[in-house]
């Protein structure tokens, strides 16, 4: 009897996970569930419930009145109602690679053949010339003295096409790739935050994408060209005093009315604006505007249309009633400021698009948000990971405490294990999130790229800080890690603060957008009852299919620890173990989801704890994806391994820590007690990155390796030896041709074999007693000089 049961609940569990057709899933469990009561007799009290539900299942008119319409029913109740900025924001922009991470099922073939982000012929010309030429002309000390970019610098960057990367080249622009945009935007920031800020607005969230778009002809003729020759300078205002994060709550309002334009009268609008912390106000020539708009008259041609909601419309800087030109102190010199205007009157042509778009600007803004998002706030992250790589890794190599580089101290290796994996991590992320927006604009992978790259980056540079100390403390020309360190607030708040796109966008957009039946359903749920209960059945009974067959694979995985799982077809040792484990969190993080949104339905929304660690889970599992994608694209190398192992590593322990936690604090703790069961039925899976791992990777960075290699050949590193990192760089450069004699002289000072107390006379010395050669004596006495150079800070007459 009981082997009957082991072989009948196989047979519904394997039915389940391949999911056949209904009616042959159905014909199958019956036909082997009639087969074992030939051999057992009483397995017949199985059979007729069995029974009883295949056909409740495959009877239509059953399944509709027993199943499917009380089920519509408690969902068109439970389901909370959705805001016009809601829908426009869930409707906006794609998917791609991360919606298959949530379904659960990953398919891996699909993953193989995306193909990592290269640049053109075009864009490395440009990467290798202008790009150069503007590096070689920042000095980010001097950028803080002034507290603005130099006259040169700016000529820089309209002279060479900085401001037009994303216009079309039949506009004068650039017209480069996502990819393109990052690397560009990379390397300026390796050399000045507050360059690539001010290069990176005008390609990001500033009017040249929404007229590139969205823009009528007329408009696109009008302002195209000076954009990108730089002549006219952007800024969008969408922030202000009440609506940061909450952007579709902004206040600022514009009312269509008739008014006096250019000696006629024109229908227009009459805006009343208040913007904060806009960048590029202060220099601004062209402004664009988010605001709500209102029709109390029916102007449009709507008389039943009074709010139209948010709309953007784009206006000179020097238009009357515009005020700007002040200037905030955000802690880094790049210009930013508020823009202001009371009963300012514009044509209602001024809107982008013209009046077609009125109302219709939170979506505009939600799918030009992706270049911000995915392209220019994680190329500032991803540059100062390398950075932090490059000269922390090479501080440490010179730094000596207690007769010891302070690299191979284990406290502290703690530390650059980590900037050395995130710095792999945050290059990886850039190939797939670019990749990604070459092909749409994915709403959610941008928001997980913004998030995840700023907050590596705040925690690298830490870090760094940690490693070097009151060299990175005290602010001057010499100075490599400062700069970086007090930009840090600018990227985790811009573009969405951090804590809400964590808690509310990566989940609440991520369920909806990725789930494979989720919006569907909603959809459906809106529908009129008899219209939209026809549509919402195949919709949920593929839903239920989903579940069912999710929970057995996850049952499956935990028990096997996911060995028997698909991989992609050019898995090789090294990734294939690593593809089978995200088969086991994919599932798992699909059956939470599913668990969560049908038991809490809409108060998910107020469960930001919980959703989070739902998209903490889907982010760290998509980082996973692009370290494997990086690293077989890569040369294979030890290095890259290790990198890659410990990247890969920390990624999937968070992930299933985020989701160990979730089931932690379910709010029904039996089902999150039973979710952790089915999820994790042999305990922890994955642990965190073991000390040997640590060790190798903080001794990496100290050495020459290929992991360097790349990340220097995507940064600007100066040899200058007056240069705040050049005086780095040199000196390790020179370190590494001369540690071998130096090591020798370290080592016999130390063991007391040279007796000279003087340094110099110590090499002599050494040279005497053959244990160096007398070409080593100059390069090592450079060294020694170079050495205590490299460690000195700046100090000032008077400061102020």
């Amino acid at each position: 009897m009981l082997l009957s049961i082991v072989l009948y609940l196989v047979l519904v569990a394997a039915v389940l996970m391949y999911r056949p057709p209904l009616l042959v899933g159905s014909l199958l469990v019956i036909a082997g569930t009639l087969l074992l009561t030939v051999f057992e007799s009483g397995m017949w009290w199985l059979l007729l419930p069995t029974l009883a539900v295949l056909a409740i299942l495959n009877v239509p008119e059953w399944r509709r009145r027993l199943l499917v319409a009380p089920v519509y029913e408690l969902l068109r109740k439970a389901m909370p109602p959705m805001s016009d900025t809601e829908r426009e924001a869930l409707e906006a922009g794609t998917t791609w690679w991360e919606k298959d991470l949530f379904s659960g099922r990953p398919d891996w073939e699909r993953f193989a053949a995306i193909r990592p982000p290269r640049l053109t012929e075009r864009e490395q010309s440009f990467m290798d010339n202008e790009v150069e030429q503007l590096c070689s002309r920042l000095n980010e000390w001097d950028v803080q003295e002034r507290q603005d970019l130099s006259p040169e610098v700016w000529e820089s960057l309209r002279k060479f096409g900085f401001f037009g990367l994303i216009i079309p080249e039949s506009f004068g622009g650039r017209d480069f790739s996502p990819y393109a945009q990052s690397r560009i935007m990379s390397k300026i920031a390796s050399r000045s935050l507050t360059a690539a800020v001010t290069a990176m607005v005008p390609n990001s969230l500033g009017p040249g994408e929404l007229l590139v778009k969205y823009g009528t002809e007329e408009q696109k003729q009008r302002w195209l060209p000076g954009l990108a020759d730089g002549s006219e300078l952007p800024c969008f205002g969408l922030t202000g005093p009440e609506a940061g994060s909450d952007a579709g709550a902004i206040p600022d309002l514009g009312v269509v009315c008739k008014g006096e334009f250019e000696g006629s009268e024109v229908i227009g609008l009459r805006l009343n604006f208040h913007k904060r912390w806009i960048t590029l106000a202060p220099v601004a020539t062209v402004v664009g505007l988010a605001f709500q708009l209102r029709d109390p008259d029916g102007l449009l041609g709507d008389p039943d249309k009074v709010d139209y909601g948010i709309t953007c419309a784009l206006l000179p800087a020097d238009h009357p009633g515009v005020e700007a030109g002040r200037r905030h102190n955000p802690g880094a010199p790049f210009m930013n400021g508020p823009v202001m205007g009371r009963d300012v009157f514009i044509p209602v042509d001024w809107i982008i698009g013209g009046p077609a778009m009125a109302g219709k600007g939170w979506r505009m803004l939600i799918e030009c948000l992706g270049a911000g998002r995915g392209v220019s706030l994680p190329s500032l992250a991803t540059a100062s990971a390398a950075m932090c790589y490059l000269t922390v890794g090479a501080y440490a190599r010179i730094r000596r405490q207690f007769n010891l580089e302070v690299g191979k101290f284990e406290g502290v290796q703690e530390v650059t294990a980590e900037i050395a994996a995130g710095a792999y991590t945050l290059e990886a992320m850039r190939e797939l999130v670019t990749r990604g927006l070459e092909e749409g604009t994915p709403a959610v992978l941008t928001a997980m790229a913004k998030y995840h790259a700023t907050e590596r980056m705040r925690v690298l540079v830490n870090h760094g800080m940690d490693v070097v100390g009151g060299r990175g403390i005290q602010l001057g020309p010499r100075n490599f890690l400062g700069p970086a360190y007090h930009s840090l607030p600018v990227a985790i708040t811009v573009e969405g603060a951090n804590i809400l796109t964590r808690s509310l966008m990566i989940f609440g957009q991520g369920a909806i957008r990725c789930h494979p039946y989720l919006i569907d359903e909603m959809e459906s749920l809106a529908l009129e009852p008899d219209e939209g209960l026809d549509v919402f059945e195949p919709i949920f009974m593929g839903h239920l299919g989903h579940i069912a067959s999710n929970a057995v694979r996850l049952l499956w995985y935990g028990l096997g620890g996911a060995l028997l799982s698909p991989v992609p077809g050019n898995a090789n040792d090294f990734s294939r173990r690593w593809y089978q484990r995200i088969n086991h969190l994919s599932v798992a993080l699909a059956t939470c989801a599913d668990v969560a949104l049908g038991v809490l339905g809409g108060e998910l929304k107020r469960r930001e704890l919980l959703s989070a660690r739902l998209g903490d889970a889907h982010s760290q599992m998509l980082i996973a994806c692009s370290i494997l994608k990086y690293h077989v694209t890569q040369p294979a190398s030890s290095a890259a391994d290790a990198h890659a192992a410990y990247a890969l590593q920390q990624a999937l322990y968070s992930a299933q820590q985020a989701l160990l936690a979730y089931c932690d604090n379910f709010p029904r703790r039996w089902l999150g007690l039973l979710l952790r069961i089915i999820s994790f039925p042999l305990g922890r899976a994955l642990l965190p990155p073991a000390d040997n791992l640590v060790r190798q990777l903080g001794d990496l960075i100290m050495e020459p390796n290929p992991v360097r290699e790349a990340l220097a050949a995507h940064v600007y590193l100066s040899k200058d030896p007056e240069d705040a990192v050049g005086r780095v760089e040199t000196t390790y450069q020179l370190l590494l041709s001369v540690d071998e004699a130096w090591q020798t002289v370290l080592h016999a000072r130390d063991k007391g074999e040279l007796e000279a107390e003087d340094f110099d006379a110590a090499l002599r010395e050494a040279v005497d007693k053959g244990l160096i050669r007398e070409q080593d004596l100059e390069p090592l006495r450079e060294y020694d000089a170079r050495r205590f150079d490299c460690l000195l800070t700046d100090h000032f007459e008077q400061l102020g």
